[in-house]
């Protein structure tokens, strides 16, 4: 379990701020980490015993993220009711952008693949 965390602590902590301390610093350190970290599995083929153990161990506790997000809305819930039309309106458009976006990747995807 000890290795899982080395793991993944190596590459969001280490490598991911490294890099985006020098290579790409637009970037937050541990998107990079985890864009690495992936490319890592990829190569490798597979997740091993320990990383999948201690990601099995995080994902138990990812309901806790959201206990802050809750307050912020709580605290500011009379700025929310002030413009509930433009952040409804908003919400909306993301949605309708996002599903027509996958789509159209979906579609350009499927083309490219052999069929059967």
């Amino acid at each position: 379990m000890i290795y899982g965390l080395v793991q993944i602590l190596l590459f969001q902590r280490s490598l991911g701020e490294l890099a985006s301390k020098f290579i790409l610093p637009t970037l937050p350190g541990p998107v990079i980490g985890l864009i690495l970290m992936v490319l890592w599995l990829v190569l490798r083929k597979g997740i091993n015993t320990e990383l999948a153990m201690v990601a099995d161990g995080f994902s138990q506790y990812l309901g806790l993220l959201f206990v802050p997000a809750a307050v912020g809305v709580v605290l500011f819930l009379s700025q929310l009711k002030a413009n509930a039309l433009a952040i409804i309106s908003a919400l909306i458009g993301s949605v309708i952008l996002t599903i027509a976006s996958s789509a159209l990747v979906a579609r350009f995807l499927s083309q490219k693949a052999p069929h059967e």
